[in-house]
């Protein structure tokens, strides 16, 4: 007989709440007092949770030992999958020796690292959370920081930070399009929302990194190159997701933005080169010089990513990759065994599409990348091998943080605060982005946090007289600034930067960032919802599809064929730029 999910264990809803929000109050003192490494952090919030919704909420312990056992399947794949193949491109990268190239290559744009945090940190992990998201930007540019002469605490934090921006676009828009089919409100319209209230965020994230990693006086000696980062980011991002949606926003902002600031930079040149106070000056060598195609060369495995991963995200290859290689079943004895408040059964099905998967593109581009970049096949399994080692415990925080929201979502604890926050009537616009950055600080994941709240904060607002479109891309906006605080962002980035067992370290660096930008949302939503009317966009309810006709496969066979000579070409390419290169160098004259 499936079991029901108890919403208000104690019969008073506040007291419920404040019993159900204390695996969440564990996890911030056992990071921030304790300063306990992340997977113990982790391990022992799962034990907690899994008492309370035992002998609080009454739920069935084999129930719950499912529950937390499919969130651990979900962190194994995809996200951990994800970040393991972000982390090993970007060591073959490093191991070939190609990543001095573009230390030098960085270098000739500009050695401070201020404009390099904006760079890097912030414009091209913005265009990386448009492609793939999950984990993958903050695991490719933290590294890519610390490998520049960044101290690693520092590159982690800013890359976190910098995340928050793009957060709600990422992935090719999916965050609001599952806002859109929860909620019933129509993607273009929760698009324009959140483009009307993240540009005011995202044209102030580069000042705030500059101003964390200099001080307030560096930040103003840089301001010139500060506003057209920000500034070009948010106008563009402004400009995508109102007048195109939601899938471009990312990458169009990203991009844009990196062009603008470089060059910006050619006209522009900064009075003092500013760098840590622990690093040696700035040294470039005016003597050693890269071609065009060596830099090409050194950057493949990044353009090969951007390529591999702009094409899975088309539906017509994904719905060739899921035919050829997907794999769902029920999770026996969880599937359809809980019943929510409302009397339906929750399903419980694990989709392994091992082809379509994300990971799965950007360890192909890690491949291919191994002959581009002049590596071994011996060379790339030791950095392989190495690249495992290094996220070992990663793994370990994902998997728990992941088993962790599954069982707090089945047993209805998350429930419990969102009905709670619910409660707030004519104040809860205000907040509604806590309820998105309550849903991503537990899942890790804007997408999942817009999935498990985003038919609520609609209901609610429809109750209180708000337009629900409101309340619902609060709950988008919202959770992008959870994003940096989640212990499964703290795993990959502390993992990325060298800071593994030092998580609790860049916990308290980041947490109260998170908060602030909380509460500028929160209050920005509260005015669009009873002052600024007028950014509301106009849009009618989305209405019942009707039944889709059959997908023409042969489409995504046509795009695979395309994006193999595309490969191909690239590849033609780099190889014989580097043979050439390699057969003009002078013989080294004979011996004496």
């Amino acid at each position: 007989m499936p079991w029901k999910q108890v919403i208000d264990p104690f019969g008073h809803l506040f007291l419920s709440a404040l019993v159900a929000v204390l695996p969440i109050l564990f996890i911030f003192w056992a990071l921030i007092i304790r300063k306990m490494k992340g997977y113990k952090a982790s391990l022992l919030t799962v034990l907690i949770a899994l008492l309370i919704a035992v002998f609080i909420y009454k739920m069935p312990v084999q129930l719950a030992l499912l529950s937390t056992l499919n969130g651990a399947m979900y962190g194994l794949f995809p996200i951990c999958w994800i970040i393991i193949a972000a982390v090993f491109l970007f060591n073959i990268t490093v191991s070939s020796g190609q990543f001095e190239v573009i230390k030098h290559f960085m270098g000739g744009i500009t050695s401070d690292r201020r404009m390099q945090a904006m760079l890097i940190a912030f414009s091209f992990g913005s265009f990386l959370e448009g492609t793939a998201g999950f984990g993958a930007p903050v695991a490719i540019t933290a590294a890519m920081l610390v490998a520049l002469g960044f101290n690693p605490l520092y590159a982690a934090g800013i890359c976190l930070i910098a995340n928050t921006a793009p957060v709600a676009f990422g992935a090719i828009g999916i965050p609001i399009t599952v806002a859109s089919q929860v909620s019933g409100i129509p993607e273009m319209a929760l698009s324009q929302m959140v483009g009307r209230t993240l540009p005011f965020l995202s044209v102030l994230v580069p000042l705030y990194l500059v101003v964390l990693m200099a001080g307030f006086r560096k930040a103003m000696e840089v301001l010139p190159a500060i506003l057209v980062s920000g500034g070009s980011f948010a106008l563009l991002q402004w400009i995508t997701s109102n007048f195109i949606g939601p899938a471009l926003p990312d990458l169009v902002a990203g991009l844009g933005s990196i062009i603008c600031l470089v060059v910006f930079l050619k006209y522009w040149k900064v009075k003092s080169i500013w760098r840590f106070s622990n690093e040696p000056e700035a040294t470039f060598h005016a003597d050693v010089t890269y071609s065009t195609a060596q830099i090409v060369r050194a950057w493949s495995p990044f353009i090969l990513l951007t390529i591999m991963i702009i094409a899975w995200g088309l539906k017509p290859i994904k719905l060739v990759l899921n035919q050829l290689g997907q794999v769902e079943f029920p999770i026996p004895g969880l599937h359809n065994a809980i019943v929510d408040m409302n009397g339906n059964a929750i399903p419980h099905l694990f989709k392994f599409n091992y082809l379509s998967a994300a990971g799965t593109a950007i360890f192909i581009s890690a491949l291919l990348a191994i002959p581009l970049v002049g590596m071994s096949l011996k060379g790339a399994v030791a950095a392989f091998r190495a690249t495992m080692k290094q996220l070992l415990f990663p793994i370990i925080t994902v998997a728990s943080v992941l088993g962790f929201a599954y069982l707090v979502n089945d047993s209805g604890i998350t429930i419990t605060m969102a009905e709670a926050l619910a409660s707030t009537g004519f104040l809860f616009p205000f907040f509604a982005p806590v309820l998105g950055w309550l849903g991503v600080f537990i899942t890790g994941s804007d997408t999942s946090a817009n999935a498990l709240f985003g038919k609520l904060q609609a209901t609610t607002a429809t109750t209180i007289g708000v337009d629900p479109v409101v309340t619902v891309s609060a709950n988008i906006s919202g959770g992008v600034v959870g994003k940096m605080i989640s212990p499964q962002s703290i795993a990959v980035a502390a993992a990325a930067g060298g800071l593994i067992g030092k998580e609790s370290d860049l916990f308290r660096f980041t947490v109260k960032h998170s908060f602030y930008m909380l509460l500028f949302i929160c209050c920005l939503v509260l005015a669009q919802a009873y002052v600024f009317k007028w950014m509301i966009p106009s849009y009618t309810t989305a209405k019942n599809a009707a039944a889709a006709a059959a997908p023409d496969m042969s489409t995504g066979y046509v795009y695979l064929l395309v994006l193999a000579a595309v490969l191909l070409l690239l590849s033609w390419l780099v190889i014989g730029s580097a043979r050439k290169k390699a057969a003009r160098k002078p013989s080294a004259p004979a011996a004496h």
